[in-house]
């Protein structure tokens, strides 16, 4: 594994996992929430999101071969998805949206705030481009991230303020939507190849 190891494809993986969970546009939900709970279990959370993460990384290919579905598949479904979050990053607007809060730590913020629907399908969709070991580091550090943000919510909303969360949003939601349509063409691309012949 050491050896699959890739700098570039880590820090690639890194951008694309901290784009899709947005912990630093979290920040105010995050706020809300440990104003109505009192307290959030930050490495609870942390630990969490992350086993969440790097099981599905592993399990859903298998679970896609029991259904009878390929990876490059799977990762053009991702694809989509992650398109249509970046959408929602650079437009402004919410087309899916969670309000059923009832438990802290892991619900909503390690499920579905940060592993959730769009983070899941990212993680295998990024395994049909890179080596496991730079996505499982990619994750990892999202995970300490993700720890650094929820301990240090409420000073991180007072210092960095919402014109600059915006501004985060913004170019972290463009940067997400050439990643996914780079995802879409390559697996496009290799679905083509294997199943129309000349």
């Amino acid at each position: 594994m050491l050896e699959s190891f890739s700098f570039k494809e880590t820090l690639t993986c890194f951008m694309v996992l901290f784009a899709v969970i947005d912990i630093l546009g979290s920040v105010p939900i995050i706020v809300s929430l440990r104003k109505q709970f009192g307290h959030i279990d930050a490495e609870r959370a942390s630990v969490v999101s992350g086993v969440l993460m790097i099981v599905f990384l592993f399990v859903g290919k298998e679970m896609l071969k029991f259904i009878g579905i390929d990876v490059n598949s799977f990762a053009i479904a991702g694809a989509l998805v992650i398109f249509i979050i970046a959408l929602e990053m650079i437009l402004g607007i919410e087309i899916h949206k969670v309000e059923n809060v009832k438990a802290a730590s892991i619900v909503p913020i390690a499920f579905p705030l940060v592993a959730g629907a769009g983070t899941l399908t990212t993680t295998l969709s990024l395994r049909a481009e890179f080596h496991v070991v730079n996505i499982i580091l990619g994750i990892l550090l999202n995970t300490i991230l993700v720890y650094i943000v929820l301990k240090s919510a409420n000073f991180l909303e007072e210092k960095i303020g919402d014109a600059t969360l915006m501004i985060f949003k913004k170019v972290f939601g463009i940067i997400l939507l050439a990643i996914s349509i780079k995802l879409f063409t390559a697996n496009f691309a290799q679905l083509f190849s294997t199943y129309v012949q000349f």
